[in-house]
């Protein structure tokens, strides 16, 4: 399980000693609510403030004759108090208690995750800066497209982190919200007062309006939230698989001295991490799907969503918070090879420049068709000398695509030899770094 490997700062938030806790928080602050509309004593108020106390034993003892967690905690309560325990859980509703409570463990959860977020964006700042000229070939659909740099593609991960942490800041507000609003939400046995100063002591916001349970369109918000960041720390991982891969090795995880691979063959260096990461993504995607269902409860509630919330909530939070943390452990020690990144952006025989050759073309007077169909024949001739095993370049370093060019008399009475040279360099393809690094990177 993952809570085997889980950050105990996490994990322990969920903890049943931590949802009792959280339980009594909401139920202490009520009592101060009551204390300050004139209904419990002042010392009834101190009496319950600095003496309820509970017992998971005594819960699960009471528990098992009620059927019922929350009449089992108030029990146990009150069976640490005197007199004054007749206050304890005054006009509320069991769902006030809990939702508001699972508000505290959600909040305090999804700080850690920002944080972790946070984290990561540093991560990645850090090594597209170290990068930001490291040529390498860019791919559609897996094949070579043209020359990018190892930076841009790290930046781009960085606007994709910002757009999530911006999500989750978002959400913070939607999930940070109480409620004491009575068995169907009508405050009938509690001022709507009631209700704003206990969330004001707890550090939320009192729900708009509320049924009997807090709506789970915010808890779905959440769900979908940690799903999409989930994917595109994926998305990182898929792609640092493929460097990985034998025949690109433009990036590795790190290898630790004394780390084996396979236990049959003792060359193997696998992408374990990423790979470990995939799979993680797609359980956290799966949370959202019950999330949303527990949108539609029959009228003013049912408890279909609690079975679920007791497995994706601590599940979703501890899950993410281990993934975040192990991505940016392979961020920040990845292996990056630019030499190898060069060889396989030349691996094509320069094929990556026919763009920019098509493009010359239209401003020496040739129609777009004919630029297209004189830049396409020489690129194929390069593809079939490839595939035969021809190399890509000659004795003197050119590459094949440049010198079907300047053997094509149609191009040459159109471009000169230097005009066509000039098509092959690579500063062409990151003039606008700097300028794509000031946008990202504020």
């Amino acid at each position: 399980m993952i809570e085997r490997y889980a950050r105990k700062e996490m994990s322990d938030k969920w903890t049943m000693q931590a949802k009792y806790q959280a339980w009594m928080d909401v139920e202490k602050a009520v009592v101060k609510a009551w204390n300050k509309l004139g209904l419990i004593p002042d010392n009834d108020c101190k009496k319950i403030i600095d003496n309820a106390d509970f017992s998971i034993e005594r819960i699960d003892e009471i528990e098992a004759i009620t059927r019922h967690d929350l009449i089992a905690f108030t029990t146990s309560v009150s069976e640490t108090l005197g007199e004054e325990s007749r206050w304890f859980h005054y006009g509320m509703t069991s769902s006030d208690t809990v939702d508001t409570a699972v508000a505290l463990q959600m909040t305090s959860s999804l700080e850690l995750i920002i944080e972790d977020v946070k984290m990561i964006m540093t991560s990645i700042k850090k090594r597209a800066e170290e990068h930001k000229f490291t040529l390498m070939v860019g791919r559609s659909h897996g094949i070579h497209g043209e020359p990018i740099t190892f930076g841009l593609v790290l930046a781009i991960w960085y606007d994709e982190m910002q757009r999530h942490l911006t999500n989750l800041e978002q959400t913070m507000e939607v999930i940070s919200v109480g409620q004491v609003s009575g068995a169907m939400g009508n405050f009938a046995h509690a001022p709507l007062e009631l209700e704003e100063y206990a969330c004001e002591e707890l550090g939320l916001s009192p729900a708009p309006a509320s049924n009997q349970v807090i709506q789970r369109d915010r808890y779905a918000r959440l769900a979908t939230a940690l799903a999409l960041l989930a994917s595109t720390i994926e998305k990182f991982a898929v792609q640092i698989r493929h460097w990985q891969r034998t025949e690109v090795y433009e990036c590795e995880e790190y290898f630790a001295k004394g780390q084996k691979g396979s236990s049959a063959m003792p060359h193997k260096r696998n992408p374990i991490l990423t790979e470990n990461i995939t799979g993680l993504a797609r359980i956290i995607r799966a949370f959202a799907n019950p999330a949303m269902e527990n949108v539609a409860l029959w009228h003013e509630r049912d408890i279909s969503h609690s079975s679920t919330e007791r497995f994706w909530l601590p599940d979703s939070f501890i899950t993410s918070d281990f993934m975040l943390h192990r991505m940016n452990n392979v961020i920040a020690n990845l292996t990056v090879m630019p030499e190898n990144m060069m060889k396989n952006l030349n691996l094509t025989g320069g094929l990556v420049f026919s763009q920019r050759v098509l493009l010359e073309l239209p401003k020496a007077g040739v129609s777009r068709e004919d630029a297209y169909r004189i830049v396409q024949r020489n690129a194929m001739k390069v593809w079939e000398e490839i595939q035969q095993g021809k190399p890509s370049t000659n004795e003197k370093g050119e590459s094949l695509y440049l010198q079907y060019l300047l053997e094509d008399e149609e191009l040459r009475e159109k471009l000169t030899e230097a005009e066509i040279r000039e098509c092959f360099n690579y500063a062409y393809y990151t003039k606008n770094v700097d300028k794509i690094f000031a946008r990202v990177f504020k």
